[in-house]
């Protein structure tokens, strides 16, 4: 039945900022020979601003209005999506996105993310941190999102597994092929 419900289906990439929806994206759509949208870039080429600027300039709730609107314009039947880390965890998204497409997350432990957010340059939701700062702020967020996250249609697991790696077991949970 997974088959049936994701093979025309978008996928849709959710976890939290640092844990690969836009590294393992691509290697999933080139896998499933399917275009790949990240809405974050998506959102930067829309308005000629990055999304630190739109952050500063307009807050948060004015870049959640972009982030809805581009991912409804930008997915399409063949293709992958990477979501922002906070797009499932507003209010009604998980069942939004559920009816949108296959909605995949992809968890990573803390320590995997403070490594890949690294100094968090370009992460507005941890501007101005230190490092202490940054991991209590996402462990903050992880545990606010957790529910959101877990609403999700599949769970894969990150930490120790290569790009590649994700990509074939999110094709092979899914039992999609191209």
């Amino acid at each position: 039945m997974v088959a049936r419900d994701a093979k025309d289906r978008p996928i849709l990439l959710v976890g939290m900022m640092g844990c690969g929806k836009s590294t393992v994206g691509p290697a999933l759509a080139r896998g499933l020979d399917r275009a790949f949208v990240d809405v974050d870039h998506e959102i930067e080429v829309r308005t000629g601003r990055t999304v630190p600027e739109i952050f500063e300039a307009d807050g948060e709730a004015a870049f959640r209005g972009l982030e809805s609107d581009t991912l409804a314009e930008a997915v399409g039947e063949d293709s992958v999506v990477a979501l922002g880390g906070g797009a499932i965890a507003q209010p009604g998204a998980p069942e939004r996105l559920a009816k949108l497409g296959t909605v995949v997350y992809l968890r990573a432990s803390l320590d995997s993310l403070m490594h890949r957010v690294g100094a968090a340059e370009g992460r507005p939701l941890l501007a101005g941190l230190d490092e202490a700062g940054r991991r209590e702020r996402l462990e903050e967020m992880l545990r606010d999102r957790r529910a959101a996250y877990e609403s999700a249609r599949l769970l894969v697991d990150t930490d120790g597994q290569s790009v590649e790696q994700i990509a074939r077991t999110i094709i092979e949970a899914l039992g999609i092929e191209s």
